[in-house]
């Protein structure tokens, strides 16, 4: 008999999580605005509406942060962060910081400027808004199949090399700072980019004299889907898929609340050390002194033991095998989801769910809703309300791809969770002709605004439900 998969760790602390009813589900979202962030952590039953710094860390990670050095300057703990950096990704120059964001906020403020174009694939939310936030401009470059939920292509986090040339080629060099990949790509549906695709965005940014910057937050997944999926790469180790990657790239962002698996945390990666020396005073401006960039030194030593644990392939196929087993359910289900199944999350496509639904009316959020009222599962909209306004026109930008995603923390959840998450999706399936309207905008922050927005649901709806 052939041995069944089993995950590579065992459980060593629990904690308690409470079903609420129905009922309390229902005012608990009133009360939020209808807004998911909004909900306190005890209202909700299976917490996936990120994967962010919301993971379990092993027992190494807890020892290393009894072990942080928490000097101001010149940490211990900095030191054994930065070897894991130049290790792992080969980069000299390397700065901590509190979490992506920060990063992104760093080092944007060496490189972009108003007016600039900064082309890529399918920025996530805090990218495209610190570019927009500077006036500048995210020009999306993704392969057409990634907005297409039905198309099974191995990479669809991939960039279309005609659409990045069109704006090399038609713009002067002086506009684009840079060009940004994101590893994996979290708004075309947690999709991979093959190697082969990062050698050739590499070779036009080199040809046109553009610097590659990678949105890392999970490029141990990333890797991961390089070597089950691309020709040639099946023999090799992650961490050898992970110093190709990098070894095309001039530098990198980091959230290291994803694929570092702790709590909080992130840096920047470079090789110039110019651009290095630049981000530094704003490093000191923003984050704190350049050994400790608003870091405490246990979490900097728990991040350099987490990003090797990322590269370890057992932990891998069972992070990605989780996610798996989820998208398989639903898709048992007939629920559409985004195909094939991403790295960190299932992204249930709210479009052929709630057509009937106007887009003005946000179908994501929606669906979102009322998946929490279902089952106390909470996801989150990756759709229009995240998409923002248009910054020159102020009117809602509409994408192709309305999603809620269902993302995974790392080491949490059973698979007894996921068949519950999965239930409760489907109940909501099974209904969907029952949801007539949708949500309108009470309040939004003028950047940014799936956070903190306001919804209440439109008069039909209410109408509806009485």
């Amino acid at each position: 008999m052939e041995l069944p998969y089993a995950e590579p760790f065992k459980i060593k602390m629990i904690e308690t999580i409470r079903r609420s009813t129905r009922s309390e589900r229902e005012e608990w979202i009133s009360k939020a605005n209808f807004n998911l962030f909004n909900l306190r952590s005890e209202q909700v039953f299976v917490d996936l509406l990120t994967d962010s710094g919301t993971g379990a860390m092993s027992d190494l990670q807890w020892a290393e942060i009894m072990k942080g050095d928490e000097s101001y300057a010149g940490s211990a703990s900095y030191y054994k962060l930065k070897a894991a950096v130049k290790d792992i990704f080969g980069y000299d120059y390397f700065l901590p910081t509190h979490q992506g964001r920060a990063a992104e906020n760093v080092l944007f403020s060496v490189l972009v400027k108003e007016g600039n174009l900064v082309p890529g694939n399918s920025h996530f939310d805090t990218t495209k808004g610190h570019i927009e936030f500077r006036k500048a401009h995210a020009i999306d470059c993704t392969i057409d199949e990634a907005f297409d939920t039905t198309v099974d292509h191995p990479f669809k986090g991939n960039v279309d090399l005609g659409k990045l040339e069109a704006v090399l080629k038609n713009n002067p060099k002086e506009s684009i700072p840079f060009i940004i990949v994101t590893l994996t790509c979290n708004s075309s549906g947690g999709q991979p980019v093959s190697l082969e695709n990062l050698r050739q965005v590499s070779a036009l940014a080199k040809k046109y004299g553009i610097m590659l910057l990678y949105d890392s937050a999970r490029y141990a997944e990333n890797a991961y889907f390089i070597k089950k999926r691309e020709p040639g790469q099946q023999n090799r180790s992650i961490k050898e898929i992970v110093a190709d990657m990098y070894a095309l790239a001039d530098g990198m962002t980091m959230s290291s609340k994803k694929d570092g698996i702790v709590n909080i945390g992130g840096f920047i990666g470079l090789k110039d050390a110019g651009i290095f020396e630049q981000a530094s005073v704003f490093n000191i401006m923003f984050e704190g002194f350049v050994t400790y960039g608003g870091m405490a030194g246990r979490d900097m030593a728990a991040l350099s033991q987490g990003l090797y644990e990322a590269l370890d392939y057992n932990f891998l196929e069972a992070r990605v095998g989780q996610v798996a087993y989820l998208g398989k359910l639903l898709t048992s289900y007939g629920v559409p989801v985004q195909m094939p199944y991403g790295g960190h999350a299932i992204f249930i496509d709210a479009n052929k769910i709630l057509p009937h639904i106007p887009k003005e009316q946000f179908r994501a959020q929606t669906l979102a809703v009322e998946l929490y009222i279902e089952g106390g599962v909470r996801g989150v909209e990756i759709g229009a309300i995240m998409a923002d306004r248009d910054p020159v026109t102020h009117e809602n930008r509409y994408p192709d791809l309305e999603l809620v995603r269902l993302a995974i923390p790392r080491r949490v959840y059973t698979n007894n969770h996921m068949e519950y998450v999965a239930a409760a999706v489907a109940n909501v399936f099974e209904r969907r002709s029952s949801v007539t309207c949708g949500m309108e905008i009470e309040y939004e922050a003028q950047i940014l605004r799936h956070f903190t927005v306001r919804l209440k649901r439109t008069a039909a709806l209410m109408a509806h439900a009485k």
